[in-house]
């Protein structure tokens, strides 16, 4: 690829990045659709960009005969779903403009810049560049906050304690804590106190340092921390839990870390395995540590208990 080439594609990825997309639409591929849907060769500047009619294929062909990008046939579906969608959602380019009821599955779908985004490129590198993206981006609003709108309405809400309330980030995992603090806590442990719940989005969903040290204990970096801690104050006991649904459960090696994690706690420690069905707590049943409980979100009011002496309850390390 040429020089001039490199430049041209550089400035399509700036144009996208300054109208706000998501950064996983901050790639060559995109840039390379906006200089498609805008005809422009590396040859014209911005000011000449037109607004062809143009579909997934005469994206590839310009891309391997404008910009010496080779894309393969298979690639067609992550051009429509990764990038044109996209494009779509952030106004930049209209669906099948001239006919809007082609059918979806039709060998003829095609896309064309916007007015609005043509005529915004056009100023691309001008003084009124600034000014016209500005009046864009209040228009349509970037699609970054409007995604990012989209996932916090899709947060899972979770309730706690007497009037306690967090949300955490969409997703099984977020799903299986919020059935342990919500169903599993109140059930076996009644009257326990959150500490810690974890985020996959944030990691720390939700954090009472202060509890924590009251037990003695002053974590000070989370990255081992289990996605559950709750505090049981009329016996003074630590449950840690960990949400199973894409990581392994309380084994002996994570049982000797948590052991390790919060040994300086004056409360006593019950370590938990908890899964969303059976079916998952199937692929994990060899490597669950003894002395452990299981609980299984699916049948909620029961309890699985791994030998040891005792139903629900820390164990006391055997000395000399």
């Amino acid at each position: 690829m040429s020089d001039l080439k490199k430049q041209r594609l550089a400035e399509s990825l700036e144009i996208l990045a300054q109208l706000e997309l998501p950064r996983p639409q901050l790639n060559e591929r995109t840039g390379i659709c906006l200089l498609a849907l805008c005809g422009l060769d590396s040859g014209k500047p911005w000011a000449e960009a037109q607004s062809p009619l143009i579909g997934i294929r005469a994206m590839l062909d310009f891309a391997r005969n404008k910009y010496d990008k080779p894309y393969a046939e298979n690639t067609r579906e992550t051009f429509r779903r990764q990038t044109m969608h996209q494009l779509l959602e952030a106004q930049i380019a209209h669906y099948n403009p001239d006919n809007p009821a082609r059918a979806v599955n039709s060998p003829n779908v095609v896309y064309q810049i916007s007015p609005e985004a043509l005529d915004l490129v056009q100023a691309f590198g001008s003084r009124s560049w600034e000014t016209k993206r500005d009046e864009f981006l209040v228009k349509n609003k970037s699609l970054v906050s409007r995604y990012g709108r989209a996932r916090e309405m899709a947060m899972i809400p979770v309730l706690f304690g007497d009037a306690g309330k967090m949300s955490l980030s969409p997703g099984a995992h977020s799903e299986l804590i919020k059935a342990i603090v919500e169903q599993f806590a109140p059930r076996f442990v009644p009257g326990s106190q959150l500490v810690y719940a974890g985020d996959t989005g944030e990691k720390w969903g939700y954090f009472d340092k202060q509890l924590l040290t009251d037990t003695g204990l002053s974590i000070g970096s989370h990255g081992k921390m289990p996605d559950v801690v709750l505090y049981d104050g009329r016996r003074n006991w630590l449950i840690l839990v960990e949400s199973v649904t894409s990581h392994g459960p309380v084994d002996g090696k994570r049982h000797s870390e948590l052991k390790k994690l919060f040994g300086k706690s004056k409360a006593g420690l019950v370590y938990v395995s908890a899964f969303p069905d059976r079916a998952t707590m199937k692929k994990y049943l060899p490597e669950i540590a003894w002395e452990t409980e299981v609980w299984v979100a699916e049948a909620p009011s029961h309890l699985i208990h791994f030998n040891g002496e005792r139903f629900l309850g820390p164990y006391i390390e055997p000395t000399g």
